[in-house]
């Protein structure tokens, strides 16, 4: 269950959210191109035949092939879940840089935005929100406090937490998304890491269920 968004001049608390921006084209036909490749069986190439082939070289465990198709994607979390998404090698990433951007600025809102833990409830006082909420709120105030004496935003965000939002463009194969979608979906996978993941692995079974139906399993 998510907590209400709240607005104000204040702290701003938010939810995670994912948006692909772009995918492979007929992905499941490029890689039955260059799969085929290797056992020059290209005529037997139809207009229905993309998906049979993936899905044969997936359960064969010919995964590599899968790695000529990539999926681009804005996530929408906290800093600490990224410092989890980042240790996925076979990527690239473009993060939005608390070094650089200063949210005592107007183009912020002249303030912090974080994202409420999943399962977090505020009507529910043994939930911990209401400490949360005050633990996210003084580190606000101390930030803002540092950037008036004259700190660098680099120096600033010293104080800043864990569960400040972050934007971050993730780019990868198809093979390294399905790693990604079967290590972070996994019962032992972070709650917060979980929701983004499945919300990802939802855009990639509806691009190519060829590869990502029930995340290839």
């Amino acid at each position: 269950m998510w907590l209400p968004l709240e607005e104000g001049h204040e702290m701003k608390v938010t939810r995670p959210n994912v948006h692909m921006l772009s995918c492979t084209q007929q992905s499941a036909r490029l890689i039955e191109m260059a799969g085929r490749t290797a056992y020059k069986s290209e005529d037997k190439i139809t207009d229905d035949s993309a998906d049979k082939f993936v899905e044969m070289i997936r359960k064969r465990g010919h995964e590599s092939v899968i790695e000529h198709s990539y999926a681009t994607f804005r996530i929408v979390t906290d800093r600490g879940i990224t410092h989890e998404i980042v240790r996925h090698r076979l990527a690239s990433y473009t993060q939005e840089s608390t070094r650089y951007c200063n949210y005592s600025k107007d183009k912020f809102g002249e303030e912090i935005t974080v994202i409420a833990p999943y399962g977090v409830v505020q009507s529910n006082p043994s939930s911990g929100y209401a400490v949360w909420k005050q633990a996210c709120e003084e580190a606000e105030t101390r930030y803002f406090e540092l950037i008036r004496e004259g700190c660098a935003p680099q120096i600033a965000r010293s104080v800043l937490p864990t569960c400040l939002k972050t934007e971050i463009v993730m780019t990868a194969n198809f093979r390294e998304w399905l790693h990604f979608l079967r290590l972070r979906t996994a019962p032992a996978a972070h709650p917060d890491m979980v929701v983004i993941a499945k919300d990802i692995g939802a855009i990639l079974a509806h691009e190519c269920p060829a590869v990502f139906g029930k995340y290839g399993l």
